[in-house]
Protein backbone atom coordinates (compact mmCIF):
# COMPACT_ATOMS: atom_id res chain seq x y z
CA UNK A 1 0.00 0.00 0.00
CA UNK A 2 1.36 3.40 -1.16
CA UNK A 3 1.55 6.61 1.62
CA UNK A 4 -0.41 8.69 -0.06
CA UNK A 5 -3.09 6.05 -0.01
CA UNK A 6 -3.35 5.55 3.24
CA UNK A 7 -3.19 9.23 3.81
CA UNK A 8 -6.29 9.84 1.51
CA UNK A 9 -8.18 6.80 3.67
CA UNK A 10 -7.46 8.74 6.74
CA UNK A 11 -8.92 11.66 5.71
CA UNK A 12 -12.20 10.34 4.41
CA UNK A 13 -12.36 8.39 7.49
CA UNK A 14 -12.42 11.47 9.55
CA UNK A 15 -14.16 13.59 7.27
CA UNK A 16 -15.90 15.98 10.35
CA UNK A 17 -12.15 16.34 11.64
CA UNK A 18 -10.30 17.26 8.43
CA UNK A 19 -13.74 19.73 7.53
CA UNK A 20 -13.18 21.41 10.80
CA UNK A 21 -8.92 21.62 10.13
CA UNK A 22 -10.30 23.24 6.15
CA UNK A 23 -12.75 25.46 7.63
CA UNK A 24 -10.08 26.90 10.31
CA UNK A 25 -7.31 27.09 7.37
CA UNK A 26 -9.74 28.74 4.64
CA UNK A 27 -11.29 31.35 7.06
CA UNK A 28 -7.68 32.38 8.29
CA UNK A 29 -6.77 32.43 4.80
CA UNK A 30 -9.62 34.43 3.18
CA UNK A 31 -9.39 37.03 5.90
CA UNK A 32 -5.57 37.71 4.89
CA UNK A 33 -6.32 37.51 0.92
CA UNK A 34 -8.99 40.16 1.68
CA UNK A 35 -6.94 42.51 3.74
CA UNK A 36 -4.28 42.57 1.27
CA UNK A 37 -6.24 42.74 -1.82
CA UNK A 38 -8.13 45.41 -0.08
CA UNK A 39 -5.03 47.41 0.55
CA UNK A 40 -3.63 46.77 -3.29
CA UNK A 41 -7.18 48.11 -4.58
CA UNK A 42 -7.21 51.01 -2.42
CA UNK A 43 -3.55 51.59 -3.33
CA UNK A 44 -3.84 51.67 -6.78
CA UNK A 45 -7.67 53.48 -6.51
CA UNK A 46 -5.73 56.42 -4.42
CA UNK A 47 -2.92 56.61 -7.14
CA UNK A 48 -5.53 56.55 -9.76
CA UNK A 49 -7.08 59.63 -8.39
CA UNK A 50 -3.90 61.34 -7.52
CA UNK A 51 -2.97 60.96 -11.62
CA UNK A 52 -6.51 62.19 -12.31
CA UNK A 53 -7.03 65.20 -9.93
CA UNK A 54 -3.23 65.31 -8.81
CA UNK A 55 -2.39 68.06 -5.76
CA UNK A 56 -1.78 71.57 -6.56
CA UNK A 57 1.23 73.50 -7.31
CA UNK A 58 0.33 77.08 -6.53
CA UNK A 59 1.79 80.03 -8.18
CA UNK A 60 1.71 83.25 -7.08
CA UNK A 61 3.51 86.55 -7.14
CA UNK A 62 6.59 86.78 -5.30
CA UNK A 63 6.17 90.03 -2.78
CA UNK A 64 8.44 91.62 -0.32
CA UNK A 65 5.33 91.35 2.56
CA UNK A 66 5.13 91.40 6.39
CA UNK A 67 1.88 89.74 7.70
CA UNK A 68 -0.17 91.31 10.34
CA UNK A 69 -1.78 88.92 12.23
CA UNK A 70 -2.30 88.29 16.02
CA UNK A 71 -4.13 85.84 17.70
CA UNK A 72 -5.79 84.51 15.13
CA UNK A 73 -6.77 87.59 13.55
CA UNK A 74 -5.63 88.84 10.52
CA UNK A 75 -5.51 92.82 9.93
CA UNK A 76 -4.33 92.82 6.10
CA UNK A 77 -0.86 93.45 5.25
CA UNK A 78 1.96 96.03 4.17
CA UNK A 79 3.52 94.93 1.18
CA UNK A 80 6.53 96.27 -0.48
CA UNK A 81 7.22 95.73 -4.58
CA UNK A 82 4.27 94.08 -5.15
CA UNK A 83 4.89 92.20 -8.87
CA UNK A 84 2.88 90.84 -11.21
CA UNK A 85 2.79 87.56 -13.17
CA UNK A 86 2.44 88.13 -17.27
CA UNK A 87 0.19 85.24 -18.46
CA UNK A 88 2.59 84.70 -20.87
CA UNK A 89 4.68 83.52 -18.62
CA UNK A 90 2.88 80.68 -17.91
CA UNK A 91 3.54 79.31 -21.02
CA UNK A 92 6.87 77.95 -19.80
CA UNK A 93 5.81 75.83 -17.62
CA UNK A 94 5.35 73.40 -20.16
CA UNK A 95 9.25 73.73 -20.69
CA UNK A 96 10.26 71.95 -17.96
CA UNK A 97 12.01 68.73 -17.69
CA UNK A 98 9.07 67.47 -16.37
CA UNK A 99 6.59 69.07 -18.52
CA UNK A 100 5.04 65.63 -19.56
CA UNK A 101 4.02 65.33 -15.63
CA UNK A 102 1.62 68.36 -16.31
CA UNK A 103 -1.69 67.73 -16.83
CA UNK A 104 -3.56 71.37 -16.44
CA UNK A 105 -2.85 74.57 -16.00
CA UNK A 106 -5.15 76.74 -13.94
CA UNK A 107 -4.57 80.79 -14.33
CA UNK A 108 -6.91 82.98 -12.44
CA UNK A 109 -7.04 86.60 -11.67
CA UNK A 110 -8.96 88.06 -8.46
CA UNK A 111 -11.06 91.40 -7.56
CA UNK A 112 -13.48 92.73 -5.37
CA UNK A 113 -16.40 93.85 -7.71
CA UNK A 114 -20.49 95.32 -6.17
CA UNK A 115 -22.98 93.18 -7.35
CA UNK A 116 -26.76 94.04 -6.75
CA UNK A 117 -25.41 96.02 -3.66
CA UNK A 118 -23.20 93.02 -2.23
CA UNK A 119 -19.08 92.87 -1.99
CA UNK A 120 -18.61 89.71 -3.69
CA UNK A 121 -14.73 88.20 -5.01
CA UNK A 122 -14.96 87.84 -8.90
CA UNK A 123 -12.39 85.24 -9.69
CA UNK A 124 -11.79 84.56 -13.88
CA UNK A 125 -10.52 81.57 -15.04
CA UNK A 126 -9.99 79.06 -18.08
CA UNK A 127 -12.91 77.17 -17.45
CA UNK A 128 -11.51 74.22 -19.26
CA UNK A 129 -8.59 74.03 -17.30
CA UNK A 130 -10.46 74.68 -14.03
CA UNK A 131 -12.96 72.07 -14.77
CA UNK A 132 -10.54 69.46 -15.47
CA UNK A 133 -8.54 69.97 -12.27
CA UNK A 134 -12.07 70.40 -10.22
CA UNK A 135 -13.74 67.33 -11.17
CA UNK A 136 -15.67 67.13 -7.76
CA UNK A 137 -17.27 70.27 -9.03
CA UNK A 138 -20.95 69.89 -9.18
CA UNK A 139 -22.96 72.22 -11.55
CA UNK A 140 -26.69 72.69 -11.15
CA UNK A 141 -27.39 73.83 -14.89
CA UNK A 142 -24.92 74.49 -17.24
CA UNK A 143 -20.97 75.24 -17.54
CA UNK A 144 -20.19 78.20 -18.90
CA UNK A 145 -19.24 78.69 -22.54
CA UNK A 146 -19.28 82.18 -23.08
CA UNK A 147 -17.34 85.21 -22.38
CA UNK A 148 -20.29 86.55 -20.69
CA UNK A 149 -21.37 83.38 -18.87
CA UNK A 150 -20.76 83.41 -14.98
CA UNK A 151 -20.79 80.58 -12.78
CA UNK A 152 -22.24 81.09 -8.98
CA UNK A 153 -20.64 79.31 -5.85
CA UNK A 154 -23.28 78.00 -3.28
CA UNK A 155 -23.27 80.83 -0.76
CA UNK A 156 -22.66 83.63 -3.85
CA UNK A 157 -26.29 82.59 -5.36
CA UNK A 158 -28.03 82.69 -2.04
CA UNK A 159 -26.64 86.08 -1.21
CA UNK A 160 -27.20 87.24 -4.90
CA UNK A 161 -30.36 85.26 -5.08
CA UNK A 162 -29.84 84.60 -8.73
CA UNK A 163 -29.76 81.17 -10.01
CA UNK A 164 -29.53 79.14 -13.30
CA UNK A 165 -30.74 81.80 -16.49
CA UNK A 166 -30.83 84.91 -14.26
CA UNK A 167 -28.59 87.92 -15.11
CA UNK A 168 -26.54 90.19 -13.07
CA UNK A 169 -24.80 93.23 -13.40
CA UNK A 170 -20.88 93.39 -12.67
CA UNK A 171 -19.43 96.99 -13.79
CA UNK A 172 -22.31 97.95 -15.85
CA UNK A 173 -22.33 94.91 -18.05
CA UNK A 174 -24.69 92.33 -17.87
CA UNK A 175 -23.64 88.35 -16.98
CA UNK A 176 -25.85 85.18 -17.22
CA UNK A 177 -25.73 82.76 -14.37
CA UNK A 178 -25.35 79.54 -16.61
CA UNK A 179 -24.72 77.32 -13.27
CA UNK A 180 -24.79 76.96 -9.67
CA UNK A 181 -22.19 74.93 -8.00
CA UNK A 182 -22.87 72.44 -5.13
CA UNK A 183 -21.91 73.07 -2.04
CA UNK A 184 -17.85 72.62 -1.48
CA UNK A 185 -17.47 73.44 2.01
CA UNK A 186 -14.92 75.52 0.31
CA UNK A 187 -13.87 79.36 -0.23
CA UNK A 188 -15.38 78.40 -3.88
CA UNK A 189 -18.70 78.49 -2.15
CA UNK A 190 -18.80 82.65 -1.82
CA UNK A 191 -16.98 83.23 -5.09
CA UNK A 192 -18.27 84.78 -8.39
CA UNK A 193 -16.71 82.75 -11.48
CA UNK A 194 -16.27 84.55 -15.08
CA UNK A 195 -14.71 83.89 -18.19
CA UNK A 196 -11.18 84.84 -17.33
CA UNK A 197 -9.77 87.48 -20.49
CA UNK A 198 -13.62 89.07 -20.15
CA UNK A 199 -12.56 89.14 -16.01
CA UNK A 200 -8.95 90.75 -16.62
CA UNK A 201 -10.75 93.63 -18.36
CA UNK A 202 -13.63 94.53 -16.05
CA UNK A 203 -10.23 94.50 -13.45
CA UNK A 204 -8.14 96.02 -15.51
CA UNK A 205 -5.57 93.31 -15.42
CA UNK A 206 -5.24 92.43 -19.00
CA UNK A 207 -2.35 89.81 -19.47
CA UNK A 208 -2.18 89.53 -15.93
CA UNK A 209 -2.85 86.81 -13.59
CA UNK A 210 -2.88 87.16 -9.51
CA UNK A 211 -2.33 83.05 -8.74
CA UNK A 212 -1.83 79.93 -11.06
CA UNK A 213 -2.60 76.23 -10.16
CA UNK A 214 -0.63 73.30 -11.65
CA UNK A 215 -2.24 70.01 -11.80
CA UNK A 216 1.12 68.26 -11.32
CA UNK A 217 1.15 65.33 -8.74
CA UNK A 218 1.13 61.77 -9.94
CA UNK A 219 1.52 58.66 -8.18
CA UNK A 220 5.53 58.32 -9.45
CA UNK A 221 5.82 62.47 -9.63
CA UNK A 222 9.18 63.74 -8.55
CA UNK A 223 6.83 67.15 -6.87
CA UNK A 224 9.82 68.74 -5.34
CA UNK A 225 11.96 68.59 -8.53
CA UNK A 226 9.12 70.20 -10.59
CA UNK A 227 8.46 72.88 -8.17
CA UNK A 228 11.95 73.90 -8.23
CA UNK A 229 11.85 73.55 -12.00
CA UNK A 230 8.90 75.82 -12.20
CA UNK A 231 10.77 78.15 -10.05
CA UNK A 232 13.43 78.59 -12.42
CA UNK A 233 11.38 79.27 -14.98
CA UNK A 234 9.29 82.08 -13.26
CA UNK A 235 11.75 83.37 -10.64
CA UNK A 236 9.50 86.84 -9.78
CA UNK A 237 6.63 84.50 -8.99
CA UNK A 238 6.54 82.02 -5.38
CA UNK A 239 5.69 78.52 -6.10
CA UNK A 240 5.05 76.03 -3.71
CA UNK A 241 3.03 72.12 -3.51
CA UNK A 242 -0.04 71.77 -1.74
CA UNK A 243 0.25 68.02 -0.80
CA UNK A 244 -1.41 68.02 2.66
CA UNK A 245 -4.66 66.62 1.23
CA UNK A 246 -2.69 63.72 -0.71
CA UNK A 247 -0.30 62.92 2.22
CA UNK A 248 -3.39 62.40 4.57
CA UNK A 249 -4.77 59.82 2.31
CA UNK A 250 -1.70 58.16 1.85
CA UNK A 251 -1.18 58.19 5.89
CA UNK A 252 -4.48 56.72 6.72
CA UNK A 253 -3.85 53.85 3.73
CA UNK A 254 -0.45 53.37 5.95
CA UNK A 255 -2.10 52.79 8.99
CA UNK A 256 -4.48 50.42 7.37
CA UNK A 257 -1.84 48.55 6.27
CA UNK A 258 -0.35 48.25 9.53
CA UNK A 259 -3.35 47.32 10.83
CA UNK A 260 -4.08 44.55 8.15
CA UNK A 261 -0.33 43.25 8.75
CA UNK A 262 -1.29 42.72 12.66
CA UNK A 263 -4.44 41.08 11.77
CA UNK A 264 -2.86 38.91 9.14
CA UNK A 265 -0.53 37.85 11.97
CA UNK A 266 -3.34 36.89 14.50
CA UNK A 267 -4.88 34.97 12.01
CA UNK A 268 -1.83 33.16 11.26
CA UNK A 269 -1.03 32.40 14.62
CA UNK A 270 -4.75 31.31 15.05
CA UNK A 271 -4.85 28.92 12.36
CA UNK A 272 -1.08 27.46 13.20
CA UNK A 273 -3.02 26.79 16.43
CA UNK A 274 -5.88 25.03 14.72
CA UNK A 275 -4.01 22.91 12.99
CA UNK A 276 -1.69 21.97 15.84
CA UNK A 277 -4.10 21.17 17.76
CA UNK A 278 -6.22 19.12 15.04
CA UNK A 279 -3.23 17.00 14.20
CA UNK A 280 -2.07 16.58 17.51
CA UNK A 281 -5.38 15.44 18.49
CA UNK A 282 -5.83 12.83 15.15
CA UNK A 283 -2.67 11.28 15.94
CA UNK A 284 -3.36 10.31 20.04
CA UNK A 285 -6.64 8.90 18.46
CA UNK A 286 -4.55 6.74 15.83
CA UNK A 287 -2.38 5.07 18.17
CA UNK A 288 -3.25 1.80 17.70
CA UNK A 289 -3.11 2.41 14.24
CA UNK A 290 0.55 3.83 13.99
CA UNK A 291 1.52 1.01 16.29
CA UNK A 292 0.30 -1.68 13.84
CA UNK A 293 2.11 0.04 11.43
CA UNK A 294 5.31 0.01 12.97
CA UNK A 295 4.64 -3.26 13.65
CA UNK A 296 4.97 -4.07 10.46
CA UNK A 297 7.87 -2.50 9.36
CA UNK A 298 7.07 1.00 8.89
CA UNK A 299 10.28 3.30 9.32
CA UNK A 300 9.83 6.64 11.25
CA UNK A 301 10.09 8.75 8.15
CA UNK A 302 6.88 6.40 6.62
CA UNK A 303 5.06 7.71 9.75
CA UNK A 304 5.68 11.07 8.88
CA UNK A 305 5.37 11.39 5.69
CA UNK A 306 1.95 10.26 6.26
CA UNK A 307 1.07 12.70 8.62
CA UNK A 308 2.49 15.97 6.66
CA UNK A 309 0.79 14.37 3.73
CA UNK A 310 -2.50 14.80 5.41
CA UNK A 311 -1.49 17.84 6.40
CA UNK A 312 -0.61 19.59 3.16
CA UNK A 313 -3.59 18.06 1.30
CA UNK A 314 -6.11 20.14 3.28
CA UNK A 315 -3.96 22.78 3.45
CA UNK A 316 -4.04 22.93 -0.60
CA UNK A 317 -7.74 22.88 -0.18
CA UNK A 318 -7.84 25.38 2.35
CA UNK A 319 -5.32 27.68 0.50
CA UNK A 320 -7.39 27.65 -2.85
CA UNK A 321 -10.63 27.76 -1.51
CA UNK A 322 -9.77 31.11 0.97
CA UNK A 323 -8.10 32.53 -2.27
CA UNK A 324 -11.67 32.11 -3.72
CA UNK A 325 -13.59 33.25 -0.61
CA UNK A 326 -11.05 36.29 0.61
CA UNK A 327 -11.48 37.70 -3.54
CA UNK A 328 -14.80 37.63 -3.34
CA UNK A 329 -14.92 38.98 0.13
CA UNK A 330 -12.56 42.00 -1.10
CA UNK A 331 -15.25 42.41 -3.72
CA UNK A 332 -17.92 42.70 -1.74
CA UNK A 333 -15.84 45.21 0.56
CA UNK A 334 -14.31 47.49 -1.67
CA UNK A 335 -17.05 49.76 -3.12
CA UNK A 336 -17.54 50.74 0.75
CA UNK A 337 -14.08 51.30 1.42
CA UNK A 338 -12.66 53.22 -1.80
CA UNK A 339 -12.35 56.80 -2.45
CA UNK A 340 -14.12 56.59 -5.39
CA UNK A 341 -17.35 54.46 -6.76
CA UNK A 342 -15.28 52.85 -9.91
CA UNK A 343 -12.50 51.40 -7.44
CA UNK A 344 -11.41 48.90 -9.56
CA UNK A 345 -9.96 45.14 -7.43
CA UNK A 346 -6.43 43.96 -8.11
CA UNK A 347 -6.20 40.80 -9.16
CA UNK A 348 -2.90 39.58 -8.48
CA UNK A 349 -0.52 35.92 -8.98
CA UNK A 350 1.16 36.79 -6.12
CA UNK A 351 -1.80 37.01 -3.84
CA UNK A 352 -2.81 33.53 -5.18
CA UNK A 353 0.41 31.69 -5.55
CA UNK A 354 1.31 33.16 -1.90
CA UNK A 355 -2.69 32.21 -0.10
CA UNK A 356 -1.70 28.42 -1.50
CA UNK A 357 1.67 28.77 -0.25
CA UNK A 358 1.13 30.09 3.39
CA UNK A 359 -1.83 27.33 3.73
CA UNK A 360 0.80 24.70 3.13
CA UNK A 361 3.10 25.97 5.10
CA UNK A 362 1.83 27.00 7.91
CA UNK A 363 -0.39 23.40 7.79
CA UNK A 364 3.12 21.62 7.22
CA UNK A 365 5.06 23.54 10.16
CA UNK A 366 2.14 23.16 12.37
CA UNK A 367 1.93 19.57 12.22
CA UNK A 368 5.81 19.21 12.40
CA UNK A 369 5.39 18.21 15.72
CA UNK A 370 2.50 15.33 16.04
CA UNK A 371 4.38 13.89 12.96
CA UNK A 372 7.41 13.63 15.32
CA UNK A 373 5.83 12.67 18.12
CA UNK A 374 3.99 9.76 15.89
CA UNK A 375 7.20 8.38 14.44
CA UNK A 376 8.69 8.30 18.02
CA UNK A 377 5.98 6.50 19.27
CA UNK A 378 6.99 3.05 20.79
CA UNK A 379 5.35 -0.04 18.65
CA UNK A 380 4.71 -2.21 21.74
CA UNK A 381 2.85 0.50 24.13
CA UNK A 382 0.31 1.69 20.89
CA UNK A 383 -0.12 -2.24 20.54
CA UNK A 384 -0.95 -3.02 23.96
CA UNK A 385 -3.99 -0.84 23.63
CA UNK A 386 -5.20 -3.54 21.29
Amino acid sequence: MKLHTISLNNLKRRKAKMAFLTIGLTVGIATIVTLVTLTRSMSSDIERKMDEFGANILITPRSNGLSMNYGGISLGGVTFDQREIREEDLLKIKTIANGKNISAVAPKVLGGVTVAGHDVLLVGVNFASELKMKQWWKIFGDAPTGDRDVLLGSDASRVLNAGPGDTIPIKGESFKVSGVLDQTGSQDDALVFANLSRAQKLLGKEGKITLAEVAALCSGCPIGDMVTQIAEKLPDARVSAIQQVVEGRLKALDQFKRFSYAMAGVVVFIGSLIVFVTMMGSVNERTVEIGVFRAIGFRKSHIMRIILLEAALVSLLAGLSGYGIGMGGAALTLPFMAESRNAHLVWDMTVACGSVGLAVTLGLLASLYPALHASKMDPTEALRAL
